[in-house]
């Protein structure tokens, strides 16, 4: 016969022939994958937490429990806020 070029394809077209598919089939997974974040809604924004307590809140739930008397109260209320800098204090 004219045209016989032998019995098939060789080991390196079959090896070709299967890199091209594993290939082909990623990318189609990804092109999905890529599709279906695409079209879901991100993270919704909502109302910014909310702060925790201050130290002085907290110094003043421990007095209105009884844990601590008014003296001791206004003592570490004092030192609070006289260790806490100001919009004056310079630090250096």
């Amino acid at each position: 016969m004219m045209f016989w070029y032998g019995d098939g394809m060789g080991g390196w077209g079959y090896v070709l022939m299967t890199v091209a598919m594993v290939l082909f089939w990623a990318l189609v997974v990804v092109g999905l994958v890529m599709l279906v974040r695409a079209m879901s809604p991100g993270p919704q924004p909502g109302p910014p937490p909310a702060p925790g307590p201050t130290p002085e809140d907290i110094l003043a739930t421990r007095f209105a429990h009884g844990e601590i008397d008014e003296d001791e109260f206004r003592r570490r209320l004092e030192a609070l806020h006289s260790h806490r800098p100001g919009p004056h204090t310079t630090k250096r």
